[in-house]
């Protein structure tokens, strides 16, 4: 019965959106690398439906967009969905989603994990080592978020091409997961540092910039955080329960109106442990030092070329 209201429900949204106007669609290849050694080639379908538009400046614009996408990686696969709501100029909706799975690589001697388990090797004594557990395809990695946004423009206030000194901060909850994973054990996911678990996080970024009409066409900086809002037994002993950020000078230069050259330098904070080889230990043997918990290095040199068709 639950599956017929969700079908009639869904038939309704399509035929009120079809009945509001005609859809319209762009498409989005983008590259990304840094200095990380790291890269991604990313595809994004979007089809944007006017929804509950207005005759005012706050409501003409009212849309739902329905991004669809896939991203891959020297060692990641995934397929991506998310559906966006603006009801009102300065704020949006939204939720989506995506699937995937990864392969392990050995580069120049260095192991690279796309996907597995982060485990001790021993049990979980003291002085336990990480020990990485799977192979090539062996699960699938998956996220579900829900956010919101605000907005704002202060050409709306006062036009002019020169004007657009822009702000936007976004806020979501998401559930992330490993299919091997069962409750309590660790996993990597793209080469990160392993300390995921099957559970929900927060993540956000604000966002304040100038947008110019040249090449150089905005400057910016950005802040994101992420926690961990999963309750882990002990997790204030290695910092668990802190928020990680990431700062970022951001350059964005648009070199024809299709394609774009975004430019990025980027700090994030870390934390110091008392002992003198955590970086050997499983993280959850690791004990921060509470008098000095975190500090600021740098984090990498991004670049994202963007081709709009």
């Amino acid at each position: 019965m639950k599956r017929t209201y969700l079908f009639f429900l869904l038939l309704f949204l399509v035929h009120v959106l079809w009945a509001e106007s005609q859809i319209t669609g762009s498409r989005e290849l983008s590259l990304q690398a840094s200095s990380r050694v790291e890269a991604m080639l990313g595809f994004t379908q979007s089809l944007r439906f006017p929804f509950m538009q207005g005759t005012s400046p706050l409501t003409e614009g009212n849309n739902i967009t329905l991004n669809l996408g896939a991203e891959v990686t020297p060692i990641s696969l995934r397929a991506l969905t998310e559906l966006v709501w603006t009801p009102i100029a300065f704020f949006e909706l939204s939720a989506g989603g995506h699937i995937g799975s990864g392969w392990n690589i050995n580069l120049f001697g260095q192991d690279i994990y796309g996907i597995g388990l982060n485990q001790p090797d021993d049990n979980g004594s003291a002085d336990g080592k990480s020990e990485h557990s799977g192979s090539a395809f062996d699960g699938m990695h998956w996220k579900m978020q829900g956010g919101a946004a605000v907005q704002a423009d202060l050409a709306a206030f006062f036009p002019g091409a020169w004007n657009h000194l822009v702000m936007r901060s976004y806020h979501e909850i998401n559930h992330r997961g490993y299919t091997r994973a069962s409750s309590g054990l660790s996993w990597y996911f793209e080469n990160d540092d392993g300390e995921n678990r099957n559970g929900l996080n927060y993540y956000s970024n604000t966002v304040i910039g100038y947008q110019m009409p040249i090449i150089l066409s905005m400057v910016a900086l950005m802040a994101e955080a992420e926690l961990f809002l999963y309750n882990t037994p002990d997790r204030s002993l290695w910092g668990d329960d802190r928020i990680y950020w990431i700062f970022s000078a951001l350059f964005n230069f648009s070199l024809t109106p299709q394609f774009d050259i975004g430019l990025g330098l980027q700090f994030h904070t870390q934390r110091n442990y008392l002992q003198s080889n955590w970086e050997e230990l499983f993280y959850q043997n690791r004990l921060i030092d509470n008098s000095r918990p975190v500090r600021l290095e740098f984090y990498r040199f991004a670049t994202v070329m963007t081709y709009r068709f």
